[in-house]
């Protein structure tokens, strides 16, 4: 029999719920019971330890696309084999992302100091997006976050991408003005100021928005966000962080 007011687990019970009840009830131990109700043993907070460390460990590596197991002592072609398949990924996004610059090639001709520029703006927004995205998947795995107050992550996020966005807006376009100012491009350097600035505000903003929704997204259809999120991300930065920087480019000089 159990004693009055101890709350038996499951043995069905997923092992990241079982860590959240430890934490939530700050348990050291609890009997586990089968779906009739009959005594099969007990969890304690040592076996919950191994299961977050255990987690942390997967949601770690499935970030860059490895197995923690697989990748660090299997054989040297199986983990080439692995890695090659996001690789191989990464790289097609990436020509994706790329295709964009094609798009505004006549702008590029124009002004070629934006050849110099226009990596800026797609790393700062996978940046901020990434932050948001980490922040996002682990409040996720511990349970944290949910749709009761996702609302509120989103309006925080998006407060403090705003603020980001118009701080680094002021110092790099303030930097490319006075950089270009000097160096032959006196007259395109207040233009260039501005396009970069606009377009850095667009795609943090753009990034930390997406970094908060696609973990979301992506749990609701089932598929692990830390082994896929990164990829879209980061295609999705840069392909605004191209457009937003070489069409605001286009207006400006084009």
């Amino acid at each position: 029999m159990l004693e009055s007011g101890i709350h038996p687990i499951p043995v069905e019970q997923p092992d990241d719920d079982v860590a959240r009840l430890f934490e939530r009830r700050d348990l050291i131990s609890a009997p586990v019971v089968d779906q009739h109700g009959k005594l099969l043993g007990r969890i304690t907070i040592d076996d919950v330890v191994d299961v977050i460390i255990e987690d942390a460990d997967h949601s770690l590596m499935s970030m860059a696309g490895l197995d923690e197991n697989d990748d660090t002592f299997a054989p040297v072609f199986t983990s080439a084999k692995r890695r090659a398949v996001w690789l191989g990924i990464n790289l097609i996004t990436v020509m994706v992302a790329a295709s964009v610059i094609g798009i505004f090639e006549e702008t590029i001709k124009i002004v070629t100091a934006l050849a110099i520029l226009q990596p800026i703006v797609p790393s700062m927004g996978g940046i901020a997006g990434t932050q948001t995205l980490t922040l996002v998947i682990r409040g996720l795995s511990v349970g944290h976050i949910s749709n009761n107050n996702f609302r509120w992550l989103m309006m925080k996020e998006l407060g403090v991408s705003i603020l980001n966005g118009l701080l680094w807006a002021i110092v790099v376009g303030l930097s490319v003005y006075l950089w270009f100012g000097f160096t032959g491009y006196a007259e395109h350097a207040p233009y260039l100021g501005l396009t970069i600035a606009g377009a850095m505000t667009i795609n943090l903003i753009v990034g930390a928005l997406i970094g908060a929704v696609l973990p979301m997204t992506m749990t609701k259809l089932n598929i692990d966000p830390a082994l896929s999120g990164g990829v879209v991300l980061t295609t999705v930065t840069d392909m605004v962080g191209f457009f937003a920087f070489l069409g605001l480019a286009t207006l400006f000089f084009a």
